[in-house]
């Protein structure tokens, strides 16, 4: 197994336990991209990200993720497929109805994670990289 993946294996030890903190292994100019999603949009830097972040989870209850499976492409990037749960907090909305199945792109490079492509549908991850589902 390599560095890398080691890296985004130990980032989801604290995901699944919904501690979204990301100082620990991003880089500080890190790129974070929503392709898709409720709220597309791309934001740079680690404050920008965390304000990211929290725009697409604070409008769901329970929100939560779990990992299907890693998958390292290169030596610097690794898929990871996800499923989402949760429950909108003013519509009382089931997060699984509309967008259950996810992916995220993480590029690494000297350790740290310099950008992410977190896609609300893996559809269009599998889409936009190239790949077989």
């Amino acid at each position: 197994m390599s560095k890398n993946l080691d890296l985004v294996r130990s980032i989801y030890v604290f995901v699944e336990r919904g501690e979204l903190s990301v100082a620990r292994w991003a880089d500080p100019q890190i790129e974070w991209v929503e392709p898709d999603g409720p709220e597309p949009g791309t934001y740079v830097g680690i404050a920008e990200m965390e304000s990211g972040l929290s725009k697409a989870v604070d409008p769901w209850a329970d929100y939560r993720v779990t990992v299907d499976e890693y998958r390292e492409l290169d030596e610097e990037r690794v898929l990871v497929l996800i499923h989402r749960a949760g429950h909108g907090k003013a519509s009382g909305f089931e997060l699984d109805q509309i967008w259950t199945e996810g992916a995220t792109l993480y590029e690494i490079r000297d350790g740290k994670v310099i950008r992410m492509l977190n896609y609300w549908d893996r559809r269009r991850a599998f889409a936009d990289l190239g790949l077989e589902e």
